[in-house]
């Protein structure tokens, strides 16, 4: 887990979020806030947190996006009195008693807490264990530039709200919400035998989605919903749709 944390200053900073980010600014008055930033077609750009340091906020993301990510703020800030600087915090984790400051990971609770300051790392959780058991994509892993968040569990996981005003990308997830049946998303499979991740999974002689993470016998799978009936296959393995 390699991450980067900006600050953002200044008296327009939550109305200046508020407009580009898939979730309500308000709730950094309760917690941690998890949400991204989308291209105006609604596709994923970026997942972060975002966290209320004083009057500050402390944004959260994978450092492979970071720099992409602040390129994108400053362009999208015009005339707004926001400042925003990479900081040198660290965020640690963990699923255990959680220590004075830190907050908890609003996508889940099985995901445990954050805390930010000078030191990082994490209290040796099986990760990839806890994702797997509650379909929780990871940037970089099933979130992908041609990602939309609904498909990959945003409202499950608390990061997209339908009732705050206008984001970038808003109006594609508002019509995938409430005038389309999604076709196609993350979903929990079973896995009986040897399958990578990236392993192409098929329903007969058809492509029915892509393996993800993987974990014991279980995986996050992307799968078109119209084609996962039954046994599929995924390599030498057979894969299900877990009940």
């Amino acid at each position: 887990m390699t991450r980067s944390i900006l600050r953002l200053t200044g008296p327009d900073t939550r109305d200046f979020l508020q407009g580009l980010v898939t979730n309500d600014i308000a709730g950094l008055d309760r917690g941690a806030v998890y949400a991204a930033l989308l291209t105006p077609q609604g596709k994923y750009l970026a997942d972060f947190f975002l966290v209320a340091e004083g009057e500050a906020v402390l944004l959260d993301v994978d450092s492979a996006l970071a720099p992409g990510l602040l390129q994108r703020l400053k362009m999208y800030k015009l005339r707004a009195k926001v400042e925003i600087e990479e900081t040198d915090l660290q965020v640690k984790r963990g699923t255990g008693p959680a220590p004075e400051g830190a907050v908890a990971d609003p996508r889940h609770d099985a995901l445990g807490w954050r805390l930010y300051g000078a030191e990082g790392g994490d209290d040796g959780s099986d990760w990839d264990a806890i994702r797997v058991a509650h379909c929780i994509p990871e940037t970089g892993i099933e979130l992908t530039p041609e990602s939309y968040i609904l498909e990959n569990g945003f409202e499950r996981l608390h990061g997209v709200d339908f009732r705050k005003g206008c984001y970038v990308g808003q109006e594609v997830t508002a019509r995938m919400k409430h005038k389309t049946e999604l076709r196609k998303g993350l979903a929990l499979v079973t896995v009986e035998g040897p399958a990578e991740p990236g392993t192409e999974i098929t329903a007969g002689d058809k492509v029915a989605g892509v393996l993800m993470t993987r974990s014991g016998d279980r995986a996050i799978a992307w799968l078109r919903f119209d084609r996962a009936e039954g046994a599929m296959q995924a390599g030498d393995a057979v894969v299900a749709k877990a009940e």
